[in-house]
């Protein structure tokens, strides 16, 4: 095990990346950090839960992105953008990503000098490769590879493919994603497959789940089945509940619950992720949940306007937290319970505001550390009606 109390691991691109925030605390030391925040927010509604930390808190990322850039020599480089800035600082590993994932990430550098292929611009929006996106199954062991290229003419994609898998035969699939916009998102909408499925599976809480690239899966899956396995026996389901998963990705944490309610109902607004997602419940054999590629906030007026319930709704959603039309179809839905999960304590802590103040009182909190090194916190409400 992992010693907490040690001294914080060097990171020699701390400075320089920004991305781990707490990278010079010992870890006991960022876990009470991350709880007093916590506490903060919460104490006033409940009991705030101990933090739940990770035994060896590295290498946990199963999903890497790297961008790709030139320096003024004109060597191609490949990292992490500087927190802020879309400055990339070169980085070859890094201490909370996935160590093959890393590896892979360094070769695609060097075959692009190989292949004379170039790196993409910002600037002048002239170049070949814009990043590369890793996905790992840690249960399975599947990798997937995501060169996103800013045209879809791939030079030489034979022979670059090849050498690749030569060099990584452990990669199971390799996409090519174009994105020819001026954007800050990774992805584009365009993609083809150049060697595999398209896609990877990895196991979580005892469910195999499909995974593409434009899909939602939790970065940890570590902490993640603990996370989980807290949301859903904080529900207490008997079996004879009619459960929501609003914003639901690929149905992890529906497909999960399935098994202890009557019935699940999944929206999500992402058409990759509800393509997965209905995969997923057919490998599993689950022919209790239903999902629907919608705005949770659209699903959940619609469904309340129409005189639908629902007993519990698990909801997970993106860091600006819920919509105002989400929140207010909630309350007019009425559901026993709400089980809300948070990667952001702020957007959560304003939620739970709305909810306390139109018929919901606060069980109890739970914050998980999903992201060592990081200042981020990962954390479970449990609200029930007031009766």
């Amino acid at each position: 095990m992992e010693n907490k109390k040690s001294k914080p691991t060097e990171c020699p691109q701390a400075k320089k990346c920004g991305g781990c925030q707490l990278q010079n605390m010992s870890y006991d030391r960022q876990l009470s950090y991350k709880q007093s925040l916590v506490v903060k927010l919460f104490a006033k509604y409940c009991h705030v839960d101990d933090i739940v930390g990770m035994d060896k808190p590295y290498n946990y990322r199963n999903k890497v992105s790297a961008a790709f850039g030139t320096t003024r020599s004109g060597m191609i480089i490949s990292g992490i953008y500087q927190s802020s800035t879309h400055n990339i600082v070169k980085t070859d590993s890094c201490m909370i990503e996935d160590k093959a994932a890393d590896e892979i990430t360094v070769t695609v550098r060097k075959l692009l000098r190989d292949f004379k292929l170039t790196a993409y611009n910002e600037r002048t929006e002239r170049g070949f490769l814009r990043h590369v996106l890793i996905r790992r199954g840690f249960a399975t062991g599947e990798i997937m590879v995501v060169l996103v290229t800013s045209t879809p003419i791939f030079p030489g994609k034979n022979g670059f493919i090849k050498k690749l898998l030569t060099l990584h035969p452990e990669i199971t699939t390799i996409v090519q994603n174009v994105n020819n916009k001026f954007t800050s998102m990774v992805l584009g909408e365009n993609q083809k497959t150049l060697y595999g499925n398209g896609y990877i599976e990895d196991v979580l809480c005892g469910k195999r789940f499909r995974i593409s690239p434009q899909s939602f899966y939790q970065i940890n899956p570590v902490q993640t089945e603990k996370l989980y396995s807290k949301a859903i026996s904080l529900a207490s389901l008997t079996g004879r509940e009619t459960v929501i998963d609003a914003y639901c990705g690929i149905g992890t944490i529906g497909i999960t619950a399935s098994e202890h309610a009557k019935r699940v109902i999944g929206t999500e607004i992402n058409k990759d992720a509800v393509h997965d997602a209905v995969i997923n419940a057919k490998i599993n054999k689950i022919g209790n949940i239903v999902f629907y590629a919608k705005d949770a906030g659209e699903f959940m007026e619609e469904a309340a306007e129409n005189g639908e319930s629902a007993d519990v709704v698990f909801t997970d959603p993106p860091r600006a937290g819920c919509s105002v039309k989400f929140l207010k179809s909630l309350v007019k839905l009425s559901p026993e319970k709400i089980v809300y999960i948070s990667c952001n304590i702020e957007t959560q802590a304003r939620d739970v505001y709305f909810l306390t103040k139109n018929g919901y009182k606060v069980n109890s909190c739970s914050p998980f550390d999903m992201f060592p090194h990081t200042r981020h916190v990962e954390c479970i409400v449990l609200m029930s009606k007031h009766n």
